[in-house]
This record gives structure tokens, sequence and C-alpha cells, in this order.
């Protein structure tokens, strides 16, 4: 008997340890991926086997959404937790001055910065989109390492250039490095994870492809392959699935210098889109209605995975999450407290099986943009059941009913809806135009 008691104690101590042990954080973090564009998440002419072992072996969320349609903001709501144009980046941020929708608000708290108050290594590999100058700039923001692309999109993914201008860079400085750039990614990740293995403190990396975004340009050896295979399917799908199954081998490469470390078991891997999938080039959100640029689900609801061996059970949730939340549920993970009062919430107690805490809320999306529509923004809210939403800024509002049509998103009338989250939305318009954005 007082041999089992020993073995129990010693149980309850390894796991309280174990508990406490501040955890290495991989945010991987894909650009433009369909809902619909792996394989766990349906996909049948895709095949992403690694991307598929974070699934099989983590918990699946099949309503998770990014904060808004297009880059930077999305981008933004993960750093800071907070909703993008409460903090300067209602739009896209461009190196065009008559054409930018954004300016990250000086002295907001970011997520690298809080986490290296608490003992982390933060590292940035891969793009940032939120920002071209200091004070601006991954370095600026509480990132100890960043070595990657500075700008929005890349004309080409092996010149690395955006309008004939190289923004790639490591730290401050220019660099002209060769090869593919979901290649260069993953090559400086498996470096950067080996050498933090040495290291006497966890880290934080933040990995962010510039895959799937156009141009869809795959390696030709992995376009090759697809041809052989999907040969029925146009050459519009069939590049963009050799460019994510080439993104999925890299992922693949990262995952294997975690599990080199020894350090598997103490490291939390994230993987998730910044929104959904670019209908134009070629990309699936599924069932969802929409692509990129729509407030519709297929814009915003986003594949979102989330793995730790040993501590997290498999799961597929349901629940509604939002990119932003991540900013205190990683936080409090590292052991760590938010450092400010913020709309995004933990989701630990969903990892751990548990309900979530605190109230239900609404979820706000937006989007402000030149182009077609004017500099102007539009905007969709959630209560989880109902949406109300408008898809250009130039069309009145309609409520959508999502738990039984949120693939066709048919309106629906239900006066007191509409008008409690039209309140709501006013409400949330009204705070956030105290932000300077230009």
């Amino acid at each position: 008997m007082l041999k089992r008691i020993l073995v129990i104690c010693t149980f309850l101590i390894h796991s309280l340890l174990s508990y406490t042990q501040q955890p290495n954080i991989v945010f991987i973090l894909a650009d433009d991926l369909g809902y619909g564009d792996l394989s766990c998440y349906g996909a049948t002419d895709i095949y992403t086997p690694n991307i598929d072992k974070l699934c099989e072996g983590g918990i699946k969320f099949t309503r998770a959404y990014a904060n808004s349609t297009v880059c930077s903001p999305s981008r933004a709501a993960i750093l800071t937790g907070n909703y993008p144009d409460r903090v300067g980046v209602p739009g896209v941020i461009r190196d065009m001055p008559d054409n930018t929708w954004g300016n990250l608000s000086n002295g907001v708290p970011f997520l690298p910065a809080q986490l290296k108050e608490i003992g982390y290594h933060t590292a940035l590999i891969g793009k940032w989109h939120l920002g071209y100058e200091s004070p601006d700039l991954p370095n600026d923001r509480g990132f100890n390492y960043f070595k990657g692309f500075v700008g929005d999109m890349m004309d080409d993914y092996y010149t690395h250039e955006r309008a004939g201008t190289n923004w790639m860079r490591e730290g401050m400085e220019e660099i002209t490095p060769n090869g593919h750039a979901t290649d260069l990614f993953t090559d400086w990740a498996y470096e950067y994870i080996t050498k933090q293995t040495k290291a006497d403190k966890p880290y934080f990396l933040f990995l962010t492809y510039n895959a799937p975004h156009d141009p869809i340009q795959p390696p030709v050896n992995w376009l090759d392959k697809v041809q052989t295979r999907e040969y029925k399917a146009s050459l519009k799908r069939q590049k963009i699935i050799a460019l994510i199954e080439h993104l999925d081998a890299g992922i693949g490469s990262v995952m294997d210098a975690i599990a080199k470390s020894g350090q598997a078991d103490s490291t939390i891997i994230i993987f998730t889109s910044d929104n959904g999938g670019a209908l134009n080039y070629g990309a699936s959100n599924g069932s969802l209605k929409g692509g990129k640029g729509d407030l519709y689900e297929g814009g915003i609801r986003i594949p979102c995975l989330v793995y730790w061996p040993g501590r997290i059970r498999p799961a597929t949730i349901s629940q509604p999450i939002i990119l932003m939340d991540f900013f205190p549920t990683l936080i409090e993970l590292a052991g760590g407290i938010p450092q400010q009062t913020l709309p995004s919430q933990s989701i630990v107690s969903l990892l751990m099986g548990e309900q979530l805490k605190g109230v239900n809320r609404e979820m706000v999306f937006m989007r402000r943009e030149g182009h077609r529509y004017g500099g102007r923004a539009y905007y969709a809210i959630s209560n989880d059941e109902y949406k109300l939403m408008q898809n250009s800024p130039f069309e009145p509002y309609q409520l959508i009913h999502l738990s039984d049509t949120s693939s066709l998103e048919i309106p629906v009338e239900n006066a007191i809806i509409k008008k409690e989250l039209g309140k709501q939305l006013m409400k949330h318009i009204q705070n956030s135009g105290a932000t300077p954005w230009h």
C-alpha cells in the first residue's frame, strides 16, 4: 500500500512540474490557406501528411476565425490580442502611400515582448507585413531574432522581390538568399530550433510562410508530381495543390527538428492561416461560401490545429474561437498574465478538455481597403448563432443564421437579433474610431 502511495505521489509531483515548466511555442501561420485545402479538413486532391499528424494528435477547430479577411489585420490581432482596427491596422499595410490602410500603433503591448519578459527567447521567421521601417519592424516589437520578408507579398518566390525591391531582412540588414521562399523559411526555422535546444530558456517561434499566397509558384518537381497524379485538374488547381504540398513538407521538416531536439513533449505547435483561400488562384474553402476578401465564412473561417503531445488530448472542437484569442492563451500557458484588458479571451480551458471560461461574446470582423472599395470599411459581427454582415461597404447589412446554413449563408429575418448585433457593432466602430491608422 505504501509503495502504491509513493508511486501516486511521484506521478503527481512529476505532473505538477511538467505543467509548471514553460513550454516552447511554435506558431506556424500559412498565408491565404483555404478551409478546404488540407486533407484533414476534407480535401480529396491534396495530401498533407505532416499537417494531418498535428490534427490526428491534437485539437482540430472547425469554427476558428481570422480577425479579418486579409493579411495585415489578422497578424496584428495575433500579436496584440486585440481587434486590428483598435491597434491601427484596419487593412493591408503596403509600401504605397496612396494605397496603404494601416499604421501599427505605438506603445501597444506585443506578444513576443510579453513572453520575453517572462523568460522567453522570441523569433520571427518568415513574413512580417506590419511595417516597413522602424519603429514598426519585428525587432522593434519584441522579437529577439528576425529573419524573413518584411513586405506584403513576393512577386516571385525565388527573387523575393516586390515591385523591384528586395524586402528580405535579417534583423535590420538586407539579405539576398538563394532558393524558394518556403524552403528558406523552413531551413531557417530548423536552424533556429536546433540552436535553441542548447539554450537555457524556452523559445517562441512565429513561423510565417508566404505560401500559398500568390503568385502560385511551386517548385517544378512538386508540380510535376501533382500533374502526374491529378491530371484531370486544371493547371490553376494543380499549381496550388503543389504549393500547399510543398509547404506541408516544410512543416514536416520543422516537426522533425522539434523531435530531434528531445523537447517535443514540452513544445506546443499551433498551425493556422491568416484568412480564407483566394478562389481566383484555385484555392478551396470546402463548402463554405466566398473566399479571401469576403466576410462570408469562406473568407474568415480558417483551418486551425493545436498540438502538444502528452498535454492536449486529440479532439474536434466546434466552439468558435478567433485568432486574437491565442495572445492571452499563450501567455497563460507560459505562466504569465496579459498586461492589459483585452477583447480576446484565453482558450486554455478548451485546450485542456474543459468548457471555455467566461461568457459568450460577439466577434467582429472588418476590413478597410482602397481599390473598388474607395478606402471604406466593411464589417461583420457574430454571436455564434447569427452573423450580421455586409460584403462590401456599398451593400446593406444582412442577418445570417450560422448554425444550420453556414455553408449557404441564406439571409434570415429576426428584427430583435439584427438590432442588438447592430448596436454592438456600432459600439465597436465608435471605440475603434479613436485609434489613428494613417
